[in-house]
């Protein structure tokens, strides 16, 4: 078996999202696109999506007050279910619970050397579309 995944990229979590977007905006010379104001703005260019996000209310605390661990590998897949499975099965763990949002379904995961994985299932991929 292996997590059926349709992409990677990077994303950064911040409290302090004007300003991390607007430093990508001229750090990259692009404008964000997609972009939600303070909740989502993602770069794309060759060979990488940059994605920026505000956490969750619940979240907060462990993005605001750590330096160098806001980044995260997200992992967009089929299944969200069968990659939760599947993460489970090689000894990762998992936070508590999974969330949805408009972008889709989620949950964080961390790797065994407790590296952020952000595994999501896009609201645009349909749940019978399994792996």
């Amino acid at each position: 078996m292996a997590l059926n995944y349709q992409t990677a990229f990077v994303t950064i979590a911040t409290v302090n999202f004007d300003a991390v977007v607007e430093f990508y905006q001229q750090l990259l010379a692009k404008s964000p696109n997609p972009y939600l104001p303070q909740r989502y703005a993602e770069f794309q260019f060759s060979g990488l999506r940059l994605g920026i996000f505000y956490p969750q209310l619940s979240h907060q605390e462990e993005f605001g007050n750590s330096v160098g661990s806001s980044m995260s590998l997200c992992l967009e897949v089929e299944n969200l279910e069968a990659a939760i499975a599947y993460l489970n099965s090689l000894g990762g763990t998992l936070s508590n619970s999974m969330t949805t949002a408009s972008h889709g379904k989620e949950i964080y995961g961390y790797d065994p050397a407790g590296n952020r994985l952000i595994l999501h299932q896009s609201a645009s991929i349909k749940k019978d579309n399994r792996a």
